[in-house]
């Protein structure tokens, strides 16, 4: 048993640990040691291993906090996964290899899956992430197109998502072709405001440099200099993905995102996604990440949930 003390001289308390001690509980519950605080001193004892991946931890939250840098439920969550897998957590670790520049600032992925992820976009012209919701699939994607277009890696953005309505008949539509469509890639729109002001979107809207449009306007295309996203990718056809996939022209990169656990498609319609995963691995210059609960970065019930749905897809199929 070891015992060992760290200063926390000159920090807020809520900062580190913080509101309501919730940082500490996600870590009180990842450990076996005790963890006591009291003033500008944080106190701990318990295995000798266990008190010595604690005092790592705790000094690389303690740096970013002095750094500035918001230290939320998810930093934790990933610093406590780094930390007991690879014994280290060095500094600056935290998605640092990975940052992303925006008009609206810096994007770091939050998580080690999120970070291969980000690598693999960099390393392929072709890269497939399936995962559930909340893993960042989208978000990261729009942020590393937006990022590529004001490097000049590419001339263009394209956005697209299959036209399918997720489990729900919503029926006729009224407005115009924009505003018949808008509800389907809301997301994207969603995404990319988060990273340019919104005069800037307008522009890049109205000047084609950005196109956020269905999947079927991608037929007969050749996409030279673009950086394409295709969400929503489990509610593709195998015909759908087929023609998207070799829309693809030079100096270009291609994003699929989806969720295989959240198939809308009508039954007995195969999912594109679904028979890529199965047929197109081993090709050079495409990657396949996935993605699992470790990497969600909603609210913490989000990676509950999505835990225990799988564990009651296991039972049924056992």
């Amino acid at each position: 048993m070891s015992k060992r003390t760290i200063n926390i001289e000159g920090l807020s308390c809520i900062d580190l640990l913080g509101e309501r001690d919730v940082n500490l509980r996600l870590i009180e519950r990842a450990f076996e040691s005790s963890i006591s605080v009291r003033g500008e001193k944080i106190s701990i004892s318990g295995p000798d291993h266990d008190v010595e991946l604690l005092g790592k931890l705790f000094h690389h939250l303690i740096s970013q906090v002095r750094k500035g840098a918001a230290v939320g439920e998810v930093d934790v969550k990933y610093a406590i996964e780094a930390i007991r897998d690879e014994g280290e957590l060095a500094e600056g670790e935290k998605g640092s290899a990975a940052v992303i520049t925006t008009p609206r600032g810096a994007i770091r992925p939050k998580t080690a899956g999120q970070k291969s992820y980000l690598e693999a976009i960099d390393a392929f012209d072709i890269v497939v992430t399936i995962g559930p919701a909340g893993t960042g699939k989208t978000y990261l994607a729009v942020a590393k197109a937006v990022s590529d277009l004001r490097r000049r890696r590419v001339d263009r953005i394209i956005l697209c998502r299959p036209a399918v309505e997720a489990g729900e008949s919503l029926g006729f539509l009224p407005g115009d072709f924009r505003e018949k469509v808008d509800p389907y890639l809301r997301p994207l729109y969603d995404a990319l405001r988060e990273m340019v002001p919104p005069e800037k979107i307008r522009r890049y809207l109205e000047n084609g440099t950005i196109e956020i449009a269905p999947l079927a306007y991608m037929r007969g295309r050749s996409l030279n200099d673009c950086f394409v996203i295709l969400d929503e990718a489990q509610n593709t056809t195998s015909v759908q993905m087929k023609m998207f996939l070799t829309r693809l022209g030079f100096n270009s990169k291609a994003v699929v995102t989806g969720d295989i656990t959240q198939i809308d498609l009508p039954e007995g319609v195969q999912s594109g996604l679904v028979e890529i995963a199965e047929i197109l691995r081993g090709i050079d210059g495409l990657k396949f990440v996935t993605l699992s609960g470790r990497d969600v970065v909603r609210h913490r019930l989000v990676s509950e949930i999505i835990e225990a749905y799988e564990r009651s897809r296991g039972k049924k199929k056992g």
